[in-house]
């Protein structure tokens, strides 16, 4: 994000008196550009220029010899003189730097100041002395990386900070003079203006908020958009444009001769780099830097005699491979527009990523006194493409894939030009470069009234055109078209975003303010509410956290490795998954088959991280891939009915489905007891959760596919519809996850049971008021016999005798196994709820139930009632 030195805009706009960090951050936020963070001064404290009065040597045990010094820091700051109290008043000070002597201006930070670090200074014994203060390096300051001594105020150091001699005296406030009292803004810049990544681009958009005078550093003259040709030759030779536009449209490149490569920039320069995060490096590479962040306009500089002509800008061919500046060899792909020479004529050498990175072959050394400056314009898309395929988002990049200004080459490479002969030496030599013929800026028909009926606000036409003008739009006289007042708008070269009407509309609102946009609600047609999908989703969602599930959110990318943790054959259609072109990850690059392949992730981060009892859920879309190819429709024409046709069908099916984890305890422990751990049971309770909300009769089967423990999965079905799975995770996929043992999980396809709900409204059952008979069944059977057939048979027995139906609930409520039930036996014990609408049951009637129970769990599963 951009960092806003406020001195530094301030050489661009008139910031009004009292302007801090704060109040800039409130002005910028009027028109668009949020605060990110405010970074404080890089000094606190009083930090004071003081002359050395008297230093003398003091040798150490230690073979180091200090300087115990008398230091004047102005009236303000002085005290007693600690060597002779009849003296001039000053400071006494150890320090043990050897770059100065008595006489010397220096920078001395006094108790209760804090440099860089933090580090506070406060007064303290050492060496034998009290040393009331610190005689300050560059280092120490963090202005540079120098630390063989103290910075000493000579003429070199008010030559290379940009000091006036007169204000160097002691007591001045030193943070002043050296920028160290500078606040720097951070701000949050949208992609469609890129034009802000610039002082340039925010000193125009603090105008447009406060109405303070601005002054375009960089408006191109009619001298600076004619060709040159006069310079080091340049070929645009890209064959293989995307969308039609070419990758480079415009290339500037100015000779300068005669550079001392020993010269450092500026400390001005260094330190506004430092606060806007870049670090200072050369003479060159500060200028190019300062240049960009300035005026927006990226540059780059090459060793004029590593290059041979012609420069030819170009895409790449298979199988080329590019070292970068940061050291990282790069194997290109035809798409990456490249920046070549010619040593063998035909533009064979790379020497860069056109409008990202530079390669190591040309880069300027400390050796290099002959530089050719490039300022080109690239296009957004080839250069974003680029540095996404490269994982390199440089300075550049983020500029030029946002839209650069297409008029500014030229004015950014003559001041590049200009301040590295300022402060290098050298010469800026006839020898220039323009070719290239970038595209005209768009002209947009707005009719007047558009703004006021798009937004709502009564905006005069006024009102309009003076925004437009503010924006630095050109406008045609005001005209009659269809019976509206129109006006031709010229957008201006820095704002590439402003393409069609709806654009200028935008800006009309931005900057007349935001606030003159009422916040009124809207009145909700009547029969518009949510549709039955929605209303059954939510309620699906309420029942989970009603029993006490959490609801989660995970991203639908996947890759093999979360594939293979659950244990799936090779065949599996869980394996069909859509492949993105473009993943954010390149070990995720598929869609989701599976709602659990994300929800066992989520459940895996929260047991990584101490949470032990887990119940997690999540709703949301899987794809099923059918392997069908969508056709790649070519940029900047429609495609045609057919192709959408197409495309449309290549889209996979995406159902919505819902799937929970289980682990740990799902009752805490307590004076109550010991708790109870989650098992599989509770897995296939949520699964028939979810299809009680829906309002839909499932049935559960054994099952046993993977990821699913073989002997504790069951299958959910609508019908004979296996609508989804619930049950104890595989022993190896519980270990491969890292989650507790015993962890169970379930997976509903939500689809498929909304699509089951009953066209008809469910009928409302009469409340019977005549007594509730109880009965307790305790049937034995064999260890193969699952729950859901025993319970269905139970249920049929109950209800198919001559009373009638008159079971009001089934439940199971206790298993137990034991050796007096024989090896491979189990006993099950149900509660029958018995109630009859019309009449009091009598004990022959309940009788008859209980006893067709029986019998018929004994036909089914030879089942015998335990004595």
């Amino acid at each position: 994000m951009p960092r806003i030195p406020l001195p530094w805009l301030a050489e661009h706009v008139a910031l009004r008196g009292g302007t801090d960090a704060e109040t800039l951050a409130a002005d910028l936020v009027r028109v668009g550009l949020e605060e990110e963070a405010i970074h404080p001064a890089a000094v606190s404290g009083p930090l004071v220029v003081g002359r050395v009065l008297t230093e003398v040597g003091e040798p150490q045990k230690n073979g180091k010899t200090i300087h115990w010094c008398t230091v004047d820091v102005g009236p303000e700051h002085n005290a007693v003189n600690p060597v002779d109290p009849e003296g001039p008043p000053s400071r006494g000070i150890v320090c043990g730097a050897h770059n100065f002597a008595a006489g010397d201006l220096v920078v001395v930070a006094l108790p209760g100041s804090t440099l860089p670090g933090p580090f506070p200074i406060a007064a303290r014994k050492t060496y034998g002395h009290v040393s009331d203060g610190m005689i300050c390096s560059v280092r120490e300051l963090g202005i540079g990386d120098e630390h063989d001594g103290i910075l000493v105020l000579d003429d070199a150091a008010v030559r290379r900070y940009g000091l006036e001699s007169a204000a160097l005296v002691p007591g001045a406030d030193a943070r002043s003079l050296l920028g160290l009292a500078d606040e720097v803004l951070e701000i949050n810049v949208t992609p469609d203006r890129g034009y802000c990544f610039s002082m340039r681009g925010v000193a125009r958009e603090y105008s447009h908020s406060t109405g303070a005078p601005f002054r375009d550093p960089a408006l191109a003259t009619a001298g600076d958009l004619t060709p040159a040709s006069g310079g080091f030759p340049v070929e645009l030779a890209d064959d293989a444009p995307i969308h039609g536009t070419p990758g480079c449209d415009r290339f500037v490149a100015q000779v300068v001769r005669g550079v001392d490569p020993t010269r450092p920039s500026p400390g001005w320069m260094q330190r506004r780099l430092t606060q806007a995060g870049m670090r200072p490096i050369s003479l060159a590479v500060d200028v190019t830097n300062y240049v960009m962040l300035d005026l927006g306009q990226p540059l780059h500089a090459y060793d004029l005699t590593s290059l041979a002509a012609p420069i030819v800008v170009r895409r790449a061919a298979a199988g080329e491979q590019l070292t970068t500046l940061d050291d990282v060899t790069r194997r290109l792909d035809p798409e990456d527009l490249l920046i070549t020479d010619s040593p063998d004529g035909t533009g064979s050498r790379i020497l860069g990523l056109a409008g990202v990175m530079g390669g190591a072959e040309t880069e300027v050394s400390a050796a290099t006194t002959d530089l050719l400056i490039e300022g080109a314009h690239f296009d957004p898309i080839t250069v974003a493409r680029t540095s996404r395929r490269h994982k390199l988002p440089s300075e550049a990049a983020k500029r030029f894939e946002r839209g650069v200004d297409p008029q500014l080459q030229r004015v950014a490479v003559r001041r590049c030009a200009e301040l590295i002969t300022t402060y290098g030496g050298g010469e800026v030599t006839g020898e220039l470069t323009d070719v290239g013929s970038p595209a005209e800026p768009v002209t947009i028909t707005l009719p007047l009234d558009l703004p006021a009926r798009v937004v709502g606000v009564p905006y005069t036409a006024e009102e309009v055109l003076g925004t437009l003008h503010d924006l630095g739009c050109e406008l045609g006289p005001v005209r009659a078209h269809d019976g509206r007042e129109v006006v031709d708008v010229t957008v201006p070269s820095w704002r590439p975003d402003l393409q069609v009407p709806v654009d200028l509309v935008e800006e009309v609102a931005r900057l007349q303010g935001y606030d003159r946009i009422d916040s009124v609600l809207p009145a909700a047609p009547a029969g518009r509410g949510l549709t039955q999908g929605q209303r059954l989703r939510r309620r699906v969602a309420d029942a989970l956290a009603d029993a006490g599930w959490v609801e989660t959110l995970s991203y639908p990318f996947v890759g093999d490795a979360e594939l293979d943790a659950l244990g799936l054959p090779a065949d599996d259609e869980r394996r069909r998954a859509a492949r993105l072109v473009n993943p954010l990850a390149e070990n995720q690059p598929l869609m989701r088959t599976s709602l659990l392949l994300t929800v066992l992730s989520t459940a895996r981060r929260n047991v990584s991280r101490g949470t032990g009892d887990v119940a997690l859920y999540e709703i949301g879309l899987v794809t099923k891939s059918d392997g069908a190819a969508a056709p790649a429709p070519t940029g900047g024409t429609h495609p045609g009915d057919e192709v959408l046709a197409r495309i449309e069908g290549a889209v996979p099916s995406q159902p919505r489905h819902v799937a929970g984890v289980v682990a740990g305890r799902r009752e805490p422990a307590g004076w109550w007891g010991p708790g109870r751990p989650a098992d599989h049971t509770d897995a296939i309770e949520a699964a028939r959760t979810v299809a009680r909300a829906v309002g839909v009769d499932v049935t559960v089967r054994a099952d046993g596919s993977m990821p699913w423990h073989p002997g504790r999965c069951a299958a959910i079905l609508v019908g004979d519809t296996v609508v989804g799975h619930a049950g104890e995770l595989h022993p190896t996929v519980a270990a491969t996850l890292d989650l507790p043992a015993r962890a169970a999980a379930f997976e509903v396809d939500l689809d498929a049971l909304v699509a089951a709900v009953p066209a008809s409204p469910r009928q409302a059952v009469p409340i019977s008021t005549y007594p509730l008979a109880k009965e307790d069944l305790a049937l034995v059977v064999a260890e193969s016999v699952t729950a859901a057939d025993l319970t269905a048979a139970v249920r049929a027995g109950a209800t198919g005798t001559a009373v009638g139906d008159v079971l009001e609930d089934l439940r199971l409520f206790d298993v137990y196994r034991g050796a007096q039930l024989g090896e491979g036996r189990k006993s099950l014990a149900f509660a029958l709820r018995l109630r009859a609408g019309d009449r009091t049951l009598t004990n022959e009637e309940i009788v008859a139930v209980r006893e067709g129970a029986i019998a018929e769990a004994a036909r089914r599963c030879n089942a015998i009632l335990r004595s």
